[in-house]
């Protein structure tokens, strides 16, 4: 049995409204299911299923940092203080009891990590050691267009010991009601967005890929990424774009 499903039944859910220890940059995400409301330049290796079959996209862990209080953070540009390359996050919602047409209205949360591996809102402790409890960075919360549709401005995600770069994702309908909390992986190899952003120190990603959790080891990938890898398109220069559909059961 895999670590994640193991804790999944232990029934560890609602960590977002806890008080709990953190990881050294992180490390192996915790679970749960909370449900409250440059220099260098390289193309990407993009391509990424992303979620082509009408099937609800994996559901996920959530922890062991989600975002405490997420309809307090209602933007679109995430990055706050945050230094990194540009990114930005297009991410599409389809109803899979309506044939997978696209959702509209939809409320889709999203949080990650800085480029350095440290979430806001968690910190001061042996699971990451610089505190960023009262920092709000890499979070935000917008609902979706007639296609569909939601975009956030940030920055590429860093990565920390024990996982593979992801971003999370908690997905509610019109109402409030969750209805999936997943996460999505990104393209690897020697010419991937990851590889390149990493390589680039004069952006301030020091840490190299050195000690890197490849999906295919990742404890929450590592099953299948068939359905949760994005799309991540364009260069250091001009920044990165990643797309992905996610199909939940509204």
């Amino acid at each position: 049995m895999e670590r994640k499903e193991f804790l999944r039944g232990l029934g560890l859910v609602g960590i977002g409204t806890l008080a709990i220890p953190i990881i050294n940059a992180c490390s192996k995400d915790g679970d749960s299911s909370e449900a409250s409301t440059g220099t260098d330049s390289g193309s990407s290796s993009g391509s990424g299923s992303s979620s082509s079959s009408c099937s609800v996209t994996p559901s996920e862990t959530a922890g062991p940092f989600p975002t405490i209080t997420p309809s307090s953070l209602v933007k679109s540009n995430i990055v706050m203080d945050r230094t990194g390359v540009a990114f930005t996050i297009k991410i599409t919602i389809k109803n899979t009891k309506a044939s997978c047409a696209v959702l509209k209205d939809a409320i889709v949360d999203i949080w990650h990590c800085d480029k350095d591996g440290y979430y806001s809102e968690y910190g001061g402790t042996s699971m990451q050691s610089v505190n960023y409890t009262s920092y709000h960075f890499l979070r935000g919360r917008q609902t979706t267009d007639e296609n569909g549709l939601v975009t956030f401005t940030s920055i590429f995600p860093g990565w920390y010991s024990g996982r593979a770069t992801h971003i999370h994702v908690h997905i509610y309908n019109a109402s409030g009601t969750s209805l999936l909390v997943t996460q999505i992986a990104f393209p690897e190899g020697t010419n991937s967005a990851v590889a390149t952003v990493n390589a680039s120190t004069a952006n301030g990603y020091t840490k190299g890929l050195s000690g890197y959790t490849y999906n295919a080891s990742d404890n929450v990938f590592s099953d299948s990424v068939a359905n949760e890898l994005g799309t991540v398109t364009g260069s250091i220069s001009e920044g990165y774009v990643l797309t992905h559909t996610i199909n939940v059961a509204s």
